[in-house]
């Protein structure tokens, strides 16, 4: 399945192409591990996937180094979204590593490829979403993936999206602020069967698999999302 650079593919296609691949769709973006035994071997790692980006990679490719893996993520800062372009470097990123013996994987159990939103509840949008952009030192994503259009992001993608929800009236009786901790698919019920082993109940699955609602034993609630369910 070939894409034009420029295309939009949808989530069901973006799968289809890098999960064999061992790159996954997390709110938005590919991300994929490359195993390393040394911080030295990282370095060089990343300089295989930077030479097979090349020039094609500004404003698409960014990496994380660690003394174990590289983490490698990709998408396309000014649409924000996944590309077709994004795609097919993906595909050069792999096979360029697949040739010095490194491989693209998504992820082990102790560290696997995820992203966390915060969400804030808030009866007036516009006047509190000032104050978290200047706290927090976020920025405007244009047409953030599977995020409200209020939503901020970290500019180096450290941190977690933060995002505002309305309400239409105060609601003491529970928390205002909840996670969303987004996972690729094929982790999701593990983690949600820690999460119900840890004392948790589920809260509302009626929208799965694009995300189920969880509740700790005091009642404040965290979302399990995929991309699944969204096109």
């Amino acid at each position: 399945m070939t894409f034009a650079d420029d295309a939009l593919p949808t989530r069901a296609e973006i799968s289809e192409v890098v999960d064999p691949l061992g790159w996954r769709l997390i709110l938005g973006v590919l991300i994929t591990h490359v195993p390393v035994p040394t911080l030295a071997a990282a370095v060089a790692a990343a300089g295989v996937a930077v030479d097979a980006a090349g020039t094609a990679g500004t404003g698409h490719l960014s990496l994380d180094l660690h003394d174990d893996r590289v983490v490698v993520r990709l998408h396309t800062r000014a649409v924000g979204a996944v590309t077709g372009l994004d795609l097919r470097l993906a595909g050069q990123i792999s096979a360029a590593l697949a040739e010095r013996s490194l491989r693209t994987a998504p992820g082990d159990p102790a560290a696997p490829p995820q992203a966390l939103e915060i969400a804030i509840d808030a009866l007036d949008i516009a006047a509190v979403r000032p104050f978290w952009q200047a706290v927090t030192g976020y920025v405007d994503e244009p047409a953030a993936p599977d995020l409200p259009q209020n939503a901020l992001v970290d500019p180096l993608r450290r941190g977690p999206a933060l995002w505002f929800q309305q309400m239409d009236a105060p609601r003491p009786q529970r928390n205002r602020i909840h996670l969303d901790v987004d996972v690729a698919p094929e982790r999701a019920q593990t983690r949600i069967a820690a999460a119900l082993a840890a004392g948790g109940t589920m809260r509302d699955a009626r929208a799965a698999p694009a995300f189920w609602v969880l509740a700790d034993p005091e009642g404040n609630e965290a979302c399990i999302c995929t991309w699944q369910g969204r096109d």
